[in-house]
């Protein structure tokens, strides 16, 4: 369908893409450092199954459909921000006497969730989507749903694994500072404080031209 040529070019584009600094990223490591490699690795799920979402939705044209109404870019930012702060909140909130494993378990799911809306929730994801997986078809090579679906799931699979690493380097990290009582005072305020930053900047984002 797509030649070794046009995948390879993709694939050097997406792994640069993903070493510059944006939101995902900050996600996976603040999530690594505060709950060891099993946040980073739930976190890199989430994201991984939000690109897939996208993709999906890419390819049966809905995310075209959804950008061009002029609301949907500040339904999508405000409903992400909202869902930031009240994770944040959630985070800041006294732990009860016996919570323990159990806990623990929930809020990597929770984790998990939260990787997942804060990509979907994040206008400027669904936009990438509708941008950069086109300039890759090639409309002679066979059906362009198809050559969309297999470029994101390359994508996909790129990405996990980029952000299961970041989320490795964020546990060594937490393993490092785990006998240190006051660090682990301050890991679920860090967290909470990421959270509320890029809530923040969905709130500040412009609209594009």
């Amino acid at each position: 369908m797509l030649d070794m040529q046009t995948l390879l070019i993709f694939s050097g584009a997406v792994i640069l893409l993903l070493l510059s600094p944006g939101p995902n990223m900050a996600f996976v490591i603040s999530h690594g450092l505060s709950m060891g490699w099993r946040g980073g690795l739930a976190a890199a799920l989430g994201i991984s199954v939000a690109d897939l979402l996208l993709t999906v939705l890419t390819a049966t044209g809905v995310t075209a459909l959804i950008a061009a109404w002029p609301p949907s870019f500040d339904i999508i930012r405000y409903s992400g921000a909202v869902y930031l702060l009240w994770m944040a909140f959630k985070l800041l909130q006294p732990r009860k006497a016996g919570e323990g494993q159990g806990r623990r378990e929930t809020s990597l799911v929770a984790v998990f969730v939260a990787a997942t809306l804060n990509s979907l929730l994040n206008p400027k994801a669904l936009l990438f989507f509708i941008v950069f997986l086109p300039q890759f078809v090639v409309p002679a090579k066979g059906a362009v749903a198809e050559q969309l679906l297999l470029l994101g799931l390359v994508l996909s699979v790129i990405a996990l694994l980029f952000h299961v690493l970041l989320g490795a380097c964020g546990g060594v990290i937490s393993r490092c500072f785990s006998g240190q009582g006051r660090m682990a005072r301050l890991q679920p305020r860090l967290l909470a404080s990421v959270l509320a930053l890029l809530a923040l900047r969905l709130v500040l984002m412009q609209r594009p031209a």
